[in-house]
């Protein structure tokens, strides 16, 4: 299936409202779990809005950060976001980094690995760019079930409309699983591979809290969304809201039902057999 380009982030707002505010609290237990020392060389590879890099200048010390995303506006949202004098954003792909060999001490990438045309290639490209004794680390969102707030999207949206099943991030990226993520960087013959999952909260403060970031038309649910004609799109708005009204109308019941993300994360250390 051929990707449209309006499923792809190109715009920070849109990005925010629906997932940067649940990206943070992850980068922050994924910094923990790394435990870099201080003062290290950092690559974020795919930065987007820059909220792994906002966490590395927070919680990790870095001599440098370096963020790398192909999006002009992601990059341009960054800049403003994020002036620190150990902070850089670049435009770049990747598959094709803008970044000599064995530069940085740590690379990571956030959430990303699955919207690349080439996971392999990018995965050979962080370990270019990454020093011998270095450290590389990815994470990505486990769409098939954790991650269940977008979870009863998709059970909704294709109990209305089959033709939404090859849609749905759980089927298609079957690279979010701790199985095919290991797989992808010993393909790289890169040894020492550590992997964990994550889980955090997601309260939302009312049913429009939810929903209205679904509105935003750019990844693949907003955008298989806004591509509704208005009627089915009310169709798909009503159902959930039916179907878990005691959630959306008590944020406290959001706590306790489950609702929750789960990341799949990699670790390794920069050593090839």
């Amino acid at each position: 299936m051929q990707t449209r380009q309006s499923e792809f982030w190109t715009a920070g707002e849109a990005y925010e409202a629906y997932l940067g505010r649940w990206s943070r609290p992850v980068a922050r237990q994924f910094l923990a779990w790394l435990g870099v020392f201080e003062g290290a060389r950092w690559l974020d590879v795919g930065c987007g809005t820059g909220s792994l890099t906002q966490v590395i200048l927070e919680d990790a010390a870095p001599r440098q950060v370096v963020g790398v995303d192909p999006s002009e506006s992601f990059i341009t949202y960054a800049r403003a976001k994020h002036a620190d004098a150990h902070v850089a954003f670049r435009i770049g792909n990747g598959t094709k980094l803008p970044i000599d060999d064995a530069t940085f001490d740590v690379v990571v990438s956030g959430l990303v690995l699955n919207f690349m045309p080439d996971p392999a290639l990018a995965v050979a490209e962080i370990a270019r760019v990454t020093s011998r004794g270095g450290r590389i680390a990815a994470y990505v969102w486990d769409y098939a079930g954790g991650m269940q707030f977008m979870r009863h999207f998709w059970d909704v949206a294709i109990a209305l409309d089959a033709s939404a099943l090859p849609l749905d991030e759980g089927r298609r990226f079957p690279i979010c699983r701790l199985d095919s993520l290991t797989e992808l960087f010993a393909a790289a013959r890169l040894n020492g591979v550590e992997t964990r999952a994550i889980d955090i909260p997601t309260v939302f403060k009312g049913f429009d809290d939810y929903w209205v970031p679904f509105l935003g038309g750019q990844g693949p649910a907003p955008h298989y969304c806004m591509s509704l004609p208005e009627s089915h799109r009310s169709d798909l708005r009503a159902a959930p809201r039916n179907r878990r009204r005691s959630v959306w109308d008590d944020p406290y019941g959001c706590r306790s039902c489950g609702q929750s993300k789960r990341d799949h994360l990699l670790l390794i250390e920069r050593d090839q057999h």
